[in-house]
């Protein structure tokens, strides 16, 4: 039984869906929107609003604690500079998942996540 363990294991070892979700991350915060599978898209919205709520902190823990986990630099300063202040009166939702169907080679249903403009409305 599975009782209590939360997250989608997506046929990978520990250290190869941590090193993945990094990634993706650390892409997320980079390009803004990035396109991948619906499993996980719904997996690393939870990592990057936790990425992006230390940037909202912004004290010197929560930039190491940021970069412990992204280790990109740039996207570190990005994050806490550019990112962060958007979101600053936002209480939570700082991503947005938008379907787009099906991926030919394998039928995997396709995602776009995508980090939530300066509109308030849509």
């Amino acid at each position: 039984m599975r009782h209590n363990k939360s997250g989608r294991r997506l046929s990978r070892t520990t250290s190869h869906r941590e090193a993945m979700f990094r990634n993706m991350v650390t892409s997320l915060l980079t390009h803004e929107k990035i396109t991948t599978t619906d499993a996980k898209a719904k997996e690393i919205r939870s990592v990057a609003e936790k990425m992006i709520t230390l940037g909202k902190r912004g004290d010197l823990h929560a930039i190491r604690m940021a970069a412990s986990y992204i280790r990109e630099k740039s996207v570190v300063h990005k994050l806490f500079t550019v990112i962060a202040p958007r979101f600053k009166e936002r209480a939570g939702g700082y991503t947005r998942i938008i379907k787009l169907g099906v991926r030919n080679g394998d039928a995997a249903p396709l995602s776009m996540i995508q980090l939530l403009g300066d509109e308030t409305s849509s």
